[in-house]
């Protein structure tokens, strides 16, 4: 190759190898191009035998494709791993045993790293605590406190949240439901968007408490804002921890002849696109845009630094987006 190229063996070795070495544009396509012509195809297995690397990065979901930010996530992951080198595996955590599994995988060395987005408490400190012990570089997206030796992305989604909710209270509704998730609602105490929700009606007083689940699936929000606005005492909001419930809810209300906001005014949680085109428009909570290079970088700068860095924490703002469904 080195002769087809007229370059020497050790441009070559560093060319195809990745290395950070100052190589001419041109000088770096003839590789290339002498690599294509002799069928060339680098030998991952033996490279990481030699540097006791995988060159695998591991995102770590709660589930695969419900939801939708997830998607830009691992999208803004495969970019980033792409351009320096390394792969990605991915692994699903719904339920403890499945989070009993992903410790034992990532311990066992399937990954030189990961990113960890989760949501449900499966992954609790102990474990997650426990996988930055052994040395993983990891980068952990959570608002838990407690966590040690990893970097964490957080986000202020309670006082987005609350914000939200006292929109709502400001603008004369007085019978707002909380729209949650399983592991929201049913906690031993209150977090995140449900603690937001909270945290307003207290600020406001003399509102209603009215909590329910409903916002796992499309599904579900459905029937449960029938539920709820075919009920003689209908709430007059409904707050949903999820875009995807919110937009379900507007469709329940349409269905049962009421009006949006008129009759009931709908905010949901994420700012997905979807929402641009909900009838109304959804107004929600979150980011203004999504883009996680900030985060993925993280990982990759913990991946290749010479001596571990030390923890550090980032927030992402978030934010209240008023449309026309409140």
């Amino acid at each position: 190759m080195a002769e087809l190229a007229n370059v020497s063996v050790a441009t070559v070795s560093y060319v195809l190898s990745g290395k950070d070495r100052p190589v001419a544009a041109e000088t770096r396509q003839r590789v290339l191009d002498a690599a294509r012509q002799l069928g060339y195809t680098p030998n991952q297995a033996a490279r990481s035998l030699r540097k006791r690397r995988t060159q695998r990065v591991c995102l770590v979901l709660s589930s695969f494709g419900g939801v939708p930010t997830d998607a830009r996530l691992a999208t803004d992951l495969h970019e980033m791993a792409d351009a320096r080198g390394y792969s990605v595996v991915t692994l699903s955590v719904y339920d403890e045993a499945r989070a009993q599994a992903a410790v034992e995988v990532l311990r066992g060395g399937i990954a030189d790293g990961a990113l960890i987005r989760l949501t449900g408490g499966h992954l609790e400190h102990d474990l997650l605590n426990g996988l930055a012990a052994t040395g993983l570089p990891m980068v952990v997206m959570s608002n838990e406190s407690g966590l040690d030796g990893c970097d964490v992305v957080r986000t202020p989604e309670v006082e987005a949240c609350a914000e939200a909710v006292q929109h709502l209270l400001d603008t004369g509704r007085r019978r707002v439901a909380f729209m949650g998730q399983r592991y929201e609602v049913y906690r031993d105490k209150p977090e995140g968007r449900l603690l937001g929700y909270l945290t307003a009606l207290e600020r406001h007083g003399g509102a209603e408490r009215v909590i329910t689940g409903g916002a796992d699936d499309r599904v579900a929000a459905y029937q449960t804002a029938t539920e709820l606005l075919s009920s003689p005492d209908r709430p007059d909001a409904i707050f949903a921890a999820s875009d995807r419930a919110a937009i379900s809810a507007i469709w329940a209300a349409r269905d049962l002849g009421l009006s949006v906001p008129g009759d009931v005014a709908i905010v949901g949680v994420g700012n997905i696109d979807e929402g641009l085109i909900s009838n109304p428009q959804l107004s929600t909570v979150g980011p203004l845009r999504h883009d996680y290079t900030d985060v993925v970088r993280l990982l990759f700068d913990r991946l290749q630094a010479e001596e571990p860095p030390p923890a550090r924490e980032i927030v992402r703002s978030w934010t209240f987006v008023r449309r026309g469904s409140s």
